[in-house]
């Protein structure tokens, strides 16, 4: 299915995915992206094709041309279409960046419900 804006499909549990999406949101201009967690009904009907275990354990961006962007590689896309940090998706061309943006990426991702507990304590979250 083709949308006319981006679509960013996150994990709608994970309080990380939650603070980094109020973020985009307040970082880019009105409307520039529909925003769907990937435990919705309206997600699987959408995009079936996109698993739900594929989408917890990475972002999805689905492009208006229907390109999906998985974790890392949608980075650039989102970058570049906020007001004050598009210059940044500039540093994902530079030599090796797609390596280290990957090992971190995985690194973040597979402990992303134990650094919430770092960075936002006090607030009941998933193990």
């Amino acid at each position: 299915m083709k949308a006319n804006r981006p679509v960013f499909i996150y994990d709608g549990e994970c309080p990380v995915c939650k603070r980094t999406i109020e973020w985009i949101r307040k970082n880019s201009k009105r409307n520039t992206f529909e925003f769907l967690p990937c435990q919705s009904e309206d997600t699987r009907a959408r995009y079936p094709s996109i698993k739900k275990a594929s989408c917890l354990k990475a972002m999805q961006l689905v492009l208006p041309d229907g390109k999906v962007l998985s974790g890392e590689k949608a980075f650039p896309e989102i970058l570049k279409r906020l007001k004050r940090y598009s210059y940044a998706a500039d540093l994902f061309r530079l030599p090796g960046s797609d390596v280290i943006s990957s090992a971190f990426y995985k690194w973040f991702a597979d402990r992303r419900y134990h650094i919430a507990n770092i960075l936002f304590p006090g607030k009941k979250k998933k193990a």
